[in-house]
């Protein structure tokens, strides 16, 4: 079954690029840049990889971005992500980024972008797989501060399918950005917002009311409030869930007690993602062999979720039928094998 999924073609519509930074490459990067590490080797920056909440992990991954600089810097990041979403299965992503993490420290946004939509040319001339780029606001910097980083952008916006909302949820409720997002939905971006992973519910109501949240990333505490839940699945508003990411930070105490089966039942409309694959344990593939263990989901359910992570993506209609199409014809080539 695990060669199974990996091979399933499928979309990734959760992952901060900043988060497939793996360590080896960090320190490459630093020695480029002449930067510095706060840890002197790669054994000591996996130690601390010891996350029990979210602010823990954005500590680590903003020292780790610092390292990033250059055009080429994430160029080549990009291009290591895609390749390794390549081998997962993954024919279409649509990849967050955080300008802000670095414009804030003097690398300019043509530096980030450019870099960003150079990779994401070159996997589709060479694996076939298309990609978007999903601008995120961080929501424990100021609404003004939000505002500054889309004017920078919009030089750039032929190249962004939208905007989305990320970093520390808890204190930082998507009220605090109306008005920006107002501003992105009035010049047409696709929008969409982390809420409910380690935020209450209400932040799920907020991002969808006041922000006009088009997809929720994490979503899962939706379940906690059987009234939201019901307007999810009624609105069939899509769901980004990371399974391996809440496990890492504590959300869930293990996959087998992850709420995404309670979820499908409950006729959401969830998909599954890696988030920060380099610091969470697991790329998309991976995610989607813990959930199919862990909680002993059907081969068919399995294919059911890649079809919806197609069907939630903001690809084309065409490009959406041709990978539906390619996920049938992988199940039927797969259908007298073994699932061993």
């Amino acid at each position: 079954m695990e060669s199974f999924l990996q091979g399933l073609p499928k979309a990734e519509l959760h992952v901060h690029i900043e988060g497939t930074l793996e360590p080896e490459f960090m320190f490459e990067l630093a020695a480029r840049n002449g930067a510095t590490t706060k840890h002197g080797t790669v054994a000591e920056l996996r130690a601390a990889y010891k996350f029990t909440q979210l602010q823990d992990f954005l500590d680590i991954y903003h020292q780790g971005a610092a390292v990033l600089r250059t055009h080429q810097d994430f160029h080549d990041l990009t291009i290591a992500y895609l390749e390794r979403a390549a081998a997962d299965g993954v024919r279409h992503a649509e990849i967050f980024f955080d300008a802000q993490t670095h414009t804030d420290r003097g690398v300019a946004m043509g530096a980030v972008v450019e870099g960003l939509v150079e990779a994401c040319n070159e996997a589709e001339e060479r694996w076939g797989m298309s990609s978007e780029l999903i601008m995120c606001f961080l929501r424990h910097l100021s609404q003004d501060q939000a505002m500054v980083a889309l004017d920078q952008a919009m030089p750039f916006r032929e190249h962004l399918l939208g905007f989305g909302l990320a970093s520390s949820e808890v204190g930082h409720p998507p009220s605090k950005f109306v008005d920006v997002f107002a501003r992105a939905r009035a010049e047409e971006f696709r929008l969409v917002a982390h809420a409910g992973e380690e935020g209450p519910p209400s932040y799920i109501r907020e991002a969808l009311d006041l922000l006009g949240a088009e997809r929720i990333d994490h979503g899962i505490r939706a379940m906690e409030d059987p009234d939201l839940v019901a307007r999810l699945r009624d609105e069939a508003i899509p769901l980004t869930v990371c399974p391996l990411s809440n496990l890492k930070l504590g959300v869930v105490p293990e996959i087998s007690a992850h709420p995404l089966l309670g979820m499908i039942d409950e006729g959401l409309v969830a998909t599954i993602n890696s988030d920060d694959p380099a610091y969470f344990g697991g790329y998309v593939a991976a995610n989607y062999v813990a959930v199919q263990q862990g909680l002993g989901i059907e081969r068919d359910t399995m294919v059911a979720l890649a079809k919806t992570s197609i069907d939630s993506s903001f690809a084309s209609a065409s490009r959406k039928a041709a990978l539906l199409a390619e996920i049938d014809l992988y199940v039927a080539g797969h259908e007298s094998r073994p699932m061993g």
